[in-house]
């Protein structure tokens, strides 16, 4: 009996020990996950693209209906490249330049009073301003132009960044407030997670290789790169968390993967514990009798048995 219980004791102090060395259990999650919405309300025109489809950084996901908006960029346009009025205040403008130096001229030579020289150039600072105000409107049509053109940009949802299509959320027809339309995730590359105990906190280090083994048929194991190593330990689990960059250019791995991660860290170990107390021999006596058998009986035990009916 006693020989069972220390290979008992021995065999729970070594099960630690050999699941420490064994590759850590983890999570292969999409390195960056964006629900894609409207920055205005409005109805949806049409979706352009599917769950599982791919996706690259400015791609046109969905359009909303724009018909006002189109003929606001319509009119604010045709402001813009409405130039008689400018052409008008240059041709007053070089008009004026052109009295004013025959005024001068002729004032020169005494053959007009320095009030009407000073009407030409009166005349030719007022055209001057005209000229310039009619630049000044010109570049306010332009600016309306570019106000009518964002404001038509907002009815077009494009992808903030490259990856595949989780979910799509609203159809055509539907209208569009605070509801994500679109969520996108970005597989390549893929972010590791797994948890570690704290005594392998001294040897991890960002940019450090792992290999980590995804639990897909046929999977390889695949060396990921360690970039962010929590600064916290977690005191209830004396774990902390770190987080590994997979590469997935072939897309051949899909997210959402359970792993394998193999650090190469050398099993954590136990201070050795204490053997057993032999019992008490008793001292020999001239009988042959056997020495009197002591039961230790748990008063819990007793009392939670409770007496029998």
């Amino acid at each position: 009996m006693k020989k069972d219980s220390r290979w008992l004791v021995a065999v729970s102090l070594l099960l630690p020990a050999c699941a420490a060395a064994q590759a850590l259990g983890c999570l292969i999650e999409p390195h960056r996950v964006s629900d894609v919405g409207s920055p205005v309300i409005g109805v949806i025109d049409a979706t352009l693209v599917e769950r599982g489809d791919r996706v690259l950084a400015g791609q046109v996901l969905a359009t909303l209906r724009s018909d006002v908006e189109r003929q606001s960029v319509a009119v604010a346009s045709s402001k813009a490249e409405a130039t008689g009025e400018l052409k008008a205040a240059e041709a007053n403008a070089e008009l004026a330049r052109q009295k004013l130096a025959r005024a001068v001229d002729l004032a020169n030579q005494q053959f007009i009073s320095s009030q009407a020289l000073e009407q030409a150039r009166a005349e030719a600072r007022v055209a001057e301003n005209r000229l310039a105000q009619a630049r000044e409107q010109r570049n306010v049509f332009a600016r309306e132009h570019a106000l009518a053109q964002a404001q038509l940009g907002l009815r077009t949802i494009r992808s903030p960044i490259g990856g595949v299509v989780v979910e799509r959320y609203l159809s055509a027809g539907e209208r569009v407030e605070e509801k994500p339309i679109f969520r996108i995730a970005v597989v390549n590359p893929l972010r590791v997670e797994v948890v570690l105990p704290a005594a392998h906190y001294p040897h991890v280090r960002q940019g450090m290789q792992v290999a980590v083994t995804p639990d897909f048929p046929a999977a390889q194991p695949r060396m990921a790169r360690v970039t962010l190593v929590d600064r916290i330990i977690d005191g209830a689990s004396n774990t902390f968390r770190v987080r590994m960059e997979l590469p997935n250019a072939d897309h051949a791995l899909p997210a959402g993967l359970r792993c394998k991660a193999d650090l190469g860290l050398p099993a954590p170990t136990r201070p050795p514990a204490a053997a057993p107390a032999a019992a008490p021999v008793p001292a020999a006596t001239g009988t042959n009798h056997a020495p009197p058998l002591r039961l230790q009986i748990d008063p819990l035990l007793v009392r939670s048995a409770g007496p029998r009916t």
